[in-house]
């Protein structure tokens, strides 16, 4: 399994305490460099890596066994786990 991360920044807030959003998913590449893939980039442009949790960790497993592609057969019909013949 590759190595991955949680990229995340800080969002303040009117308050001033502010709170930490995920902003995308990163990867250690087999030449040890990293791919940082962004759904958003703060105006800040601080990011920041933190590893994977068990529960991203078990997040990211109930997705890929749900998803569903455009077909609209799921990740483990796609795999031939699929019990219907079709």
């Amino acid at each position: 399994m590759k190595k991955m991360f949680k990229v995340l920044s800080h969002v303040p807030t009117k308050s001033g305490k502010g709170y930490w959003m995920r902003i995308g998913t990163a990867f250690v590449n087999q030449d040890d460099s990293i791919n940082v893939l962004c759904d958003a980039f703060p105006k800040s442009f601080e990011l920041q890596l933190r590893n994977l949790d068990e529960e991203d960790l078990r997040r990211r497993a109930s997705y890929s066994t749900t998803s569903t592609n455009v077909l609209g057969k799921t990740a483990a019909a796609e795999a031939g786990t699929d019990t219907v013949p079709f």
